[in-house]
């Protein structure tokens, strides 16, 4: 469907501008190669007006599409908010990689990301030492001293006059390379098969070590590969699961799972401590450097010969034109020599790159009244109470500043809801994006426009619900903008849309057979599209899409009025009781009132059920996150972490009877809160705890965390809602630095 494409990039194919790259709203996406560049600019322009979508700040216009890199790159407000911290390390090279035509579905430019440890033999690993972290000024190549002098001469002393000189004859990144990684796990064993003559490669050229592949990309003058992406996200590369016959090497070691550092007892901990390395203090202060050589000014020219970076002319962007090429034996050589050399990315910028801006100066707190000695006074930014004493089921934070009203809606037991002011104007103790309320000292001020509940301004839900339905947080979605609130749980098995400005309802949406149960919604775009799931007492879950001009959308996008849901998921042989969606993966985690949990994909397959430990059998609460991690809390205080590919990766039991349950959002922290009113931090992988909040005078049925990640804002059972400071990185230099 036209109406599902998000973004449309313009590629290159072998060297040449004659591809484009189409992203769907599944997340999913198709690239095509043309036979020119004019097919190219018609085919963008009968596609819809999406530009390259609405995460880089760019107009959505069909020029955007067939910009160049650099000049998506100059437009974008990306560097600016991966300077102020606004994305991590990883979100700010997948943009990088994204714009300078590095994808997923072209093997020859799949995107790359640096090697950041040098440390792979210790038992532990200590993040709070340089010598652990790679130099990333220097190439790979460059690293290792006498090596660079072996590159620095071959080219000083070239003498080929059929080809300009260079240092590695080898890339830091080939289709070659990135199968090799990859080699374990499917498409890429076939892939690799089928480029092999049906044959794995040599034993003792098989990817089968970490810290022996670190080695050899720094001794041996034919290895300067870089790493790919999967190496922060996906523990299954480095596991053999199908079985696969890959061979003895020399030294009589069977080649089976990759072996791992000392420091990293499974690959789940490899991933997680890789990426934490990546994202730490020390990559941060450096990445810049990384950039330029492999998308800046360093990629080429007198900055490449004198750092050390100069590839085979061959994997450059312009340095030959194959249409150009008549004989076809002779272009077919030209393509196959593309292939196999590798391709550089398109070059972003001619001038150095920006630093990041130091974590210290963006996390000076300064002294101010309101640091007290007293621990709650510290913990606790604010308490504020509703006239009504029923109690806060749902809190919705989206706080970011360039929405019209940044706000924390609330919603009552009794289906009384309240939009609460969240003002942007002057840091709260220097932290960015909310501000104090000169007369309340408070981040947070209620508006009595906004939140009147009574008379014409009336903001409660009367409308009939069925009364066996037990009102929580599951009952509601709040739409990122504020402006809408949905709500099931009515007899007539719909679920229907309010308008948080005028209390009015706009839309009732139709499709269970039974009483609608449960809402999620996903992390919507910035546009407003994002998926809505419905789970029923039927045991059905329904998917659909929640378009940008605020309603629900069905298979035909113009018709508002009796929208059909985009998928049915199916699996359930009970009530469905809790649901997630994560619109980054394509997937859906819902949980019946009798276990298991199901993943399904948006578009409606069933892949995997999450058996949880003996004692797991009623899921209650359900969060996931976009790196695939899947927490679920059971009755009576337990709760279980799950890859999206179903492994356990840990459990745990508390003594209390929780209701509310969030993931940080780069998923490394849960916070959870219930009956015993207690705030409790946990660190996601292993359930360690980080942190007790002082108690509260009231059981917490809702949270939910500003868009910084600095305030959660907690729903009680006693009518008010409380709001926390809450330190992440603090926790994480705290209790997270050595393995």
């Amino acid at each position: 469907m036209f109406s599902e494409i998000r973004a449309v990039f313009s590629r290159r194919y072998l060297l040449q501008n004659t591809a484009l790259e189409v992203f769907m709203a599944n997340r999913t996406s198709v690239m095509f190669n043309f036979p020119d560049q004019a097919t190219v600019k018609k085919v963008v322009y009968s596609l819809p007006r999406v530009g390259v979508g609405t995460s880089y700040g760019l107009p959505q216009a069909r020029r955007i599409s067939l910009a160049t890199p650099r000049q998506l790159y100059k437009s974008s407000n990306m560097t600016q908010r991966w300077q102020r911290r606004e994305i991590s390390n990883f979100e700010y090279l997948m943009f990088l990689n994204t714009i300078a035509g590095r994808t997923y579905n072209d093997l020859n430019q799949y995107p790359v990301f640096p090697w950041v440890l040098t440390n792979y033999e210790s038992e532990e690993l200590d993040l709070t030492l340089p010598g652990n972290f790679r130099d990333l000024s220097k190439p790979i190549g460059a690293l290792n001293p006498k090596r660079a002098v072996f590159y620095a001469e071959r080219y000083e002393t070239w003498e080929d006059d059929q080809s300009p000189p260079y240092h590695y004859n080898t890339h830091y990144s080939t289709a070659t390379s990135a199968l090799s990684w990859l080699v374990r796990i499917e498409p890429f064993t076939t892939f690799f098969l089928n480029a092999n003559d049906g044959k794995f490669d040599h034993p003792d050229r098989t990817f089968s070590s970490i810290s022996r592949s670190w080695r050899t990309s720094q001794r041996d003058t034919s290895d300067v590969k870089e790493l790919i992406p999967e190496f922060y996200y996906l523990p299954e590369m480095f596991v053999n699961s199908n079985g696969y016959q890959l061979g003895v090497r020399e030294d009589e070691v069977v080649v089976n799972d990759v072996d791992l550092p000392p420091w990293a007892k499974k690959p789940e901990d490899f991933v997680r401590i890789n990426r934490m390395a990546l994202e730490s203090e020390f990559v941060s202060c450096q990445l810049h450097q990384w950039i330029d050589l492999i998308f800046g000014y360093k990629q080429r020219g007198p900055e490449a010969v004198r750092a050390l970076n100069v590839f085979h002319y061959l994997t450059y962007e312009g340095s030959v034109n194959l249409d150009s090429i008549t004989d076809p034996v002779l272009r077919e050589a030209m393509e196959a020599q593309i292939r196999n050399l590798g391709q550089t990315p398109s070059q972003l910028l001619i001038e150095p790159h920006p630093p990041r801006s130091s974590a210290m100066h963006l996390c000076f707190l300064p002294q101010s009244p309101l640091m007290f000695k007293d621990q709650m006074q510290q913990d606790v930014i604010m308490v504020l109470k509703f006239p009504s004493n029923s109690p806060v089921t749902h809190v919705a934070a989206n706080t970011l500043p360039h929405l019209t009203i940044p706000a924390v809606v609330t919603v009552t037991c009794s289906r009384l809801f309240a939009v609460n002011r969240w003002h942007n104007t002057v840091g709260l103790r220097g932290a960015p994006g909310y501000s104090l309320d000169q007369a309340h000292h408070l981040p947070i001020e209620m508006d009595p426009l906004i939140a009147n509940n009574s008379g014409v301004n009336k903001r409660q839900i009367t409308d009939l619900v069925d009364q066996s339905i037990q009102i929580n947080a599951h009952c509601f979605v709040v739409t990122a903008d504020n402006r809408y609130i949905l709500i099931c749980g009515f007899w007539d098995k719909s679920f229907r849309v309010y308008s948080t400005e005028t209390g009015k309802l706009t839309q009732i949406v139709f499709g269970h057979w039974d009483v609608v149960t449960c809402l999620a919604r996903s992390e919507s775009y910035i546009g407003g599209d994002c998926y809505i799931v419905s789970g029923s007492r039927d045991a059905t879950l329904l998917l659909w899409y929640w378009s940008g001009r605020h309603h629900i959308i069905g298979d035909n996008p113009n018709s508002s009025d009796y929208p059909a849901p985009r998928a049915v998921l199916t699996g359930h042989d009970h009530e469905v009781v809790c649901v997630s969606v994560c619109a980054e993966l394509g997937l859906v985690i819902s949980g019946a009132k009798e276990g298991p949990c199901l993943v399904h994909t948006i578009t409606g397959d069933l892949l995997r059920a999450l058996e949880g430990p003996e004692n797991c059998l009623f899921p209650r609460l359900i969060s996931v996150s976009s790196e695939g991690h899947c927490i679920i809390y059971y009755e009576r205080g337990r709760f279980s972490n799950f890859s999206i590919n179903g492994k356990l990766l840990a459990q745990m039991e508390i003594n209390d009877s929780t209701r509310a349950i969030l993931l940080s959002s780069d998923g490394q922290n849960l916070v959870t809160g219930g009956d015993n009113g207690v705030v409790e931090v946990w660190q996601a992988c292993d359930f360690k705890q980080l942190y007790i909040y002082p108690g509260c005078d009231a059981g917490i049925r809702a949270m939910d965390l500003s868009h910084d990640q600095r305030t959660l804002i907690t729903g009680m059972a006693s009518g008010s809602i409380v709001a926390f400071n809450i330190d992440f990185n603090r926790w994480h230099y705290e209790h997270q630095n050595r393995y």
